[in-house]
């Protein structure tokens, strides 16, 4: 009975067809947007994911991400590195700028001042030159994603002057980064350097990286930090989820992506649910024969779940491959940088897809259960 249902489902080309495409267009805009969704989230923690070293950020108070922080006094670090069981601890500065290039264009990015000595704060990987360049006076690291936004395709960056609030920078690496949520352009130097770069107020101090002693767990040295300085403090797990958390909460990324995704739900029933309709009620007559000759309800019902779940597989495994082929499309574009598929994701659209399927197949059913055997001879 199974291959029968097989057999009438291929055999109506134009509705087997219409059926999978409805699947697949729903399969693929929904696992697309939540790829993107969840990929855009990330870059909410960009700036903590690019410091692997540190267990403990320390900040004011009333700082909530390493994009809105509110700096600290310099006396702040000496704090940091008196309460037992930080191994070590070293100044972090993040603060936005404006560079003009040498053709005279005025570009937004955000600098950023590593430790002078152990360079703790810099990306582990480069993708031009080494961290040693930092040695050199005026120097910066430009990460990639702001190397393709600032110079045109074919120039190279390393050796390009730049104009930095009134100073100059020289261009001498090019780090393996982690984009920011906005990408905007980020250039790292050193702490000494940066706090020239960047003039300011009084109290320059961005963050505290810390890094907890043996026997000691992230946990509590937060703790402790929290106790005896008066300072915020989280573990590296805890702030990326804060840049996450931040974005959901002050942005409209969340709804617009969420009114996709149900768009894509929406979709899948409307097309999946005619065009299914339409089949059954062109195959009234066969459904009512096998009546006729004693199919029972049961074997029916089988035969239409046959049918709704091969459409529904091949639907899904057409929408994943969409999917995967756009990311690795635009795999080269730095805007999608670093972008890949959650498992969790395909894991949503085929719960979607199957809820889809099920509404769109109890839907068929009813007509097939109701059809009488003597309408095939009408």
């Amino acid at each position: 009975m199974n291959w029968i249902a097989i057999r009438m489902l291929t055999g109506d080309r134009q509705k087997f067809f219409g059926l999978v495409f409805g699947i697949a267009f729903s399969t693929l805009l929904i696992t697309q947007q939540l790829t993107i969704f969840v990929n855009l989230l990330e870059r909410g923690a960009s700036g903590v994911y690019n410091v692997g070293a540190a267990d403990v950020w320390v900040m004011d108070p009333v700082s909530r991400t390493t994009d809105v922080n509110f700096p600290m006094p310099a006396t702040a670090l000496d704090r940091v590195r008196g309460v037992p069981g930080v191994e070590w601890a070293v100044p972090h500065l993040r603060a936005g700028a404006s560079v003009r290039t040498k053709d005279g264009d005025l570009e937004g990015v955000s600098v950023i001042g590593v430790d002078d000595t152990t360079l703790i704060g810099l990306p582990k990987g480069m993708v031009e030159g080494s961290r040693a360049v930092l040695e050199q006076p005026d120097t910066v690291i430009i990460d990639d994603v702001g190397a393709t936004r600032m110079f045109a395709e074919g120039d190279d960056p390393i050796g390009e002057r730049l104009e930095l609030n009134d100073q100059r920078a020289v261009v001498r690496g090019i780090a393996d980064s982690i984009p920011s949520f906005t990408s905007q352009v980020t250039l790292y130097t050193t702490y000494s350097r940066a706090l020239t770069y960047v003039p300011g107020t009084r109290n320059r101090l961005s963050f505290v990286l810390a890094k907890s002693a043996a026997g000691v767990t992230p946990e509590q040295l937060v703790t402790r930090i929290e106790g005896q300085t008066g300072l915020r403090a989280r573990t590296r797990e805890d702030f990326a989820q804060d840049g996450i958390n931040f974005i959901i909460e002050n942005t409209g990324i969340p709804l617009n992506f969420g009114i996709t995704v149900v768009l894509g739900f929406v979709v899948g029933v409307a097309i999946v649910g005619l065009t299914f309709s339409l089949f059954i009620r062109d195959n009234i007559k066969q459904f009512g024969a096998l009546k006729a000759i004693g199919v029972h309800n049961g074997k029916l019902r089988r035969m239409v779940a046959v049918q709704a779940g091969m459409v529904g597989l091949i639907g899904y495994g057409l929408g994943v491959l969409g999917t995967v082929g756009f990311i690795q499309a635009f795999s080269s574009n730095p805007t999608f940088k670093g972008f890949y598929i959650p498992w969790q994701v395909p894991l949503l659209s085929l719960m979607a897809v199957t809820l889809i399927i099920a509404l769109t197949g109890w839907l068929a059913l009813r007509n097939v259960l109701k059809t009488e055997p003597a309408a095939v001879f009408r």
